[in-house]
């Protein structure tokens, strides 16, 4: 299967199938000539008299002053050297080669006014997973990211870092090893690499991809700690949220009777005395509906922003080139905040259900241990879920309500977007542990309810879980539980539909 940059349109799927090799990036004739169109008209700013912001001008506050055309080239390498000024741990690789494709598709629009022999050095770099070494921080989401996407492109002009193997070996080899020249940039070149959110998008794209499992987990966790718990189906009916019909609740509810649905549990209580179960059973479709919700909205953006031109200026015609604000990371740094406090609250309710399960009520032994006060049972992973979901809540903080005033003032209001793209994907791994252990103790909980059968999913994902955690029976040390059920959620093991 291929894509066709600057042509088709990305999607999620279609970005991650090109990261991960299963879907081929290529360039038709037609992008081709429209990059050398495009291409042609700088140059022709480039040579004339006239000030052009990024052609022939500084940057940021030194927009004001102009440069000759033999300082031209000169300027466009100063501009990643000086810019590369990241700081923290390197970013994962993936991410890397997600800003790199994204970038690919956003230059391959013909509005960037790069060369085509740079499209294709950077579409070497991604088949060859030549992937550069990016710090973590240091962006503040406008201009765009030009701290990471500097360290991205630095290996371009024979500077920076790759990660290969989970080694940093130094550019100027690897192009050595691969036969390779850096390339001398030219006018409005290194400004169309560093400008554009690609390091916002990438996390992004990553946390979306892993919000979409952990949404359907989520729900598969639920459904196992309302079996364990013995509650009721009957608020996952369609009747009722037809009344009210947020596109995630209905997802959710339905999802809700799938998993639930021919279990021989549910039906063993339906005529039993409880009118109403506590809201972290009988509101799932609500909360997880909600985070769906935030998911769907998120994915939306998201998928805007990978079809976009994001770097500045906007070459329009032969003469006229936009100083606009594409760059600026505030749609996407908005909607991943809305995201963070999604996630978040995925994992609070789950801790509430872990809570539920050790209370000892309708047929649970206290603390799911038939051997309490000797045993403390499941007492203490507990603890854990709530430390979680408290450090989940305090990186909700919406770094997009924030701004500090860069460039002298001529940035003046910024979108923090790249922290909140972090946040997004620190959460989510939280997230991943918190349903870990509600799963471990929505299995153990399954346990006092044999003979009882379960839905053929419920059932599918217990043995999932037994393959890799035994049943508590006397107290022994939970971390190795924890931590292969972790795997598991990690690693997307469990049966979702």
């Amino acid at each position: 299967m291929t894509f066709k940059y600057g042509i088709d349109t990305l999607t999620l799927d279609t970005v991650i199938g090109i990261s991960e090799c299963t879907i081929e990036g290529i360039l038709t004739e037609d992008v081709k000539n429209k990059v050398v169109a495009c291409r042609k008209k700088v140059e022709v700013m480039a040579s004339s008299n006239r000030a052009i912001y990024g052609i022939n001008t500084g940057f940021g506050p030194l927009c004001d002053v102009q440069i000759t055309n033999e300082q031209t080239n000169k300027l466009q390498e100063n501009l990643l050297i000086t810019h590369a000024v990241g700081v923290g741990n390197p970013i994962d690789k993936k991410l890397s080669k997600l800003m790199m494709i994204c970038k690919v598709h956003a230059l391959c629009q013909g509005y960037s006014g790069i060369r085509l022999k740079v499209i294709e050095r950077i579409l070497f770099f991604i088949k060859n997973n030549l992937l550069p070494l990016v710090p973590e921080q240091g962006s503040v989401g406008a201009s765009g990211d030009l701290a990471p996407l500097s360290h991205l492109f630095l290996p371009l002009i024979g500077e920076g870092e790759f990660l290969i193997d989970n080694q940093i070996v130094v550019a100027k080899k690897v192009l050595e090893d691969y036969g390779l020249k850096p390339i001398q940039l030219k006018a409005k070149e290194g400004l169309a690499l560093i400008n554009g959110t690609q390091f916002i998008l990438a996390h992004a794209i990553t946390g979306l991809k892993k919000m979409e499992y952990l949404l359907d987990l989520a729900d598969v966790a639920g459904a196992m700690s309302i079996e364990g718990y013995q509650g009721s189906s009957s608020p996952f009916r369609d009747e009722l949220h037809q009344l009210r019909p947020f596109k995630g609740n209905i997802e959710v509810a339905e999802r809700m009777f799938m998993l639930l649905y021919k279990s021989q549990n549910v039906d063993s209580h339906e005529d039993c005395e409880r009118v109403q179960d506590p809201y972290s059973m009988r509101c799932i479709p609500q909360v997880h509906g909600a985070s769906r919700n935030a998911y769907h909205h998120l994915k939306e953006l998201a998928e805007i922003e990978m079809n976009s031109v994001t770097d500045n200026p906007i070459i329009l015609s032969d003469t006229e080139a936009i100083s606009g604000g594409n760059f600026h990371g505030q749609p996407l740094a908005m909607a991943l905040d809305y995201g963070s406090i999604a996630a978040s609250e995925l994992g609070n309710i789950a801790d509430r259900r872990c809570f539920l399960l050790l209370e000892g009520k309708f047929g649970l032994p206290r603390l799911l241990t038939t051997g309490g006060g000797l045993n403390s049972g499941f007492m203490i992973p507990q603890y854990t879920t709530a430390a979680l979901v408290t450090e989940n809540k305090s990186l909700c903080f919406p770094p997009s309500a924030d701004s500090i005033p860069t460039s002298l003032g001529q940035e003046d209001h910024v979108s923090m977007g790249s922290i909140s793209g972090r946040q997004f994907n620190q959460i989510l791994g939280n997230l991943e542990k918190i349903l870990a252990i509600e799963l471990m103790y929505g299995a153990q909980a399954l346990e006092f309810r044999r003979p009882n059968t379960f839905s053929d999913i419920i059932e599918e994902n217990f043995r999932i879980i037994r393959e890799k955690v035994a049943k508590l029976e006397d107290d022994r040390i939970l971390k190795d539980d924890i931590n292969a059920m972790i795997h598991l959620v990690v690693n997307q093991t469990f049966i979702l539909k």
